[in-house]
């Protein structure tokens, strides 16, 4: 089934992407439909030559999708300038979330691609969600769900999947965020799309210290005592094959990368550094703990090189390889038992 393609900040690098997105899958798929600004896409560097075809649905693009880059075609209704961004895309680039989030709900997309978006200009038009990982939350009901509930995001990158506790909160304010609940929620939504969107029949999770050397012992901080040790006991005492808290210092190398499937981080560059030092133009963002299957490029908006046919699309590229196989997992794990 084709996929939503959200076309991101349109003063960004994301059209840029999605037209050598298309290129480089058009003759192979995994299909996409891309929603937002045809006209748009159709200017950037590398579009030339790239046929565009304004659609009314999945279905036509699917058809479409091996001849022409398919685009429900949601304009900007304004001036788009690359490199500038600007509180005046913000309805556009909501809106083309709302309908890919809403696409995919319907069951007209089998799954959910996001380009990169700027935050600052949509909180300067009054956008309420700290990103786009809060506002899917929101759009499809998440915390309606039964426990354990999302939004959880993971990054992979290689063979690394990391998990946030945390996620776009000042690190001063980590501490007094963290609870074992909190953790074994994470951990619950991690080990169960471990199983239904990656086809691992037994996950093994990992799960960080929050301080040097994992709190040597209480000596450097008592979170991993009282807060994260418990955490895993809670965890374990559930069934699951978990580790931990383990420093976070000797848990990136390649041997202790094998002795899990997923690893739990306490917050965003505990998780990120590790994820973009293995692959950085590989990355995938992946919103677990949603009724849908979403995913990203691990990238921001590339502002400073928007619109001069640099961007590499390599993220973009593998977050829809990722979602396609992700959803077929999912929807086969679905499948009521013969």
């Amino acid at each position: 089934m084709t996929l939503a393609l959200t076309m991101g900040d349109p003063a960004g690098i994301g059209p840029e992407i999605v037209v050598k997105t298309w290129r480089a899958l058009s003759a192979s798929g995994p299909a996409f439909l891309v929603i937002g600004d045809h006209d748009l896409l159709a200017a950037q560097p590398g579009a030339a030559g790239v046929p565009l075809r304004r659609v009314a649905s999945a279905a036509e693009a699917a058809e479409a999708f091996s001849q022409a880059l398919p685009v429900l075609d949601l304009p900007v209704q304004t001036g788009v300038v690359a490199g500038k961004p600007s509180p005046a895309y913000a309805r556009a680039v909501i809106g083309w979330i709302e309908t890919g989030a809403g696409m995919v709900l319907s069951g007209q997309a089998s799954a959910l691609v996001t380009a990169p978006i700027a935050k600052e200009p949509l909180y300067q038009a009054g956008f309420g969600f700290p990103g786009h990982t809060e506002f899917l939350g929101e759009l499809t009901r998440a915390a309606d769900q039964p426990p354990p509930r999302g939004p959880v995001m993971m990054l992979t990158s290689a063979d690394l999947r990391a998990v946030l506790v945390t996620i776009h909160e000042p690190i001063s304010k980590v501490p007094s965020l963290l609870t074992a609940e909190r953790i074994v929620e994470t951990a619950l939504v991690t080990a169960r799309a471990l199983r239904t969107d990656f086809g691992i029949e037994r996950p093994r999770l990992a799960v960080a210290g929050l301080n040097p050397h994992a709190g040597e012992a209480g000596s450097f901080g008592r979170e991993e005592i009282e807060i994260i040790g418990p955490a895993c006991r809670a965890l374990a005492e559930r069934g699951i094959d978990v580790s931990g808290p383990r420093p976070s210092d000797t848990l990136f190398h390649p041997e202790a990368r094998a002795t899990y499937d997923a690893v739990v981080c306490m917050y965003h560059d505990q998780a990120l550094i590790p994820v973009k030092m293995l692959d950085f133009w590989g990355g995938v963002n992946v919103t677990l703990g949603l009724p849908i299957v979403r995913t990203s490029p691990d990238h921001g908006t590339g502002f400073d090189i928007a619109g001069r046919g640099l961007a590499r699309p390599d993220s973009l590229i593998a977050a829809v390889r990722m979602a396609a196989a992700n959803a077929a997992r999912r929807a086969a794990a679905l499948q009521p038992a013969k």
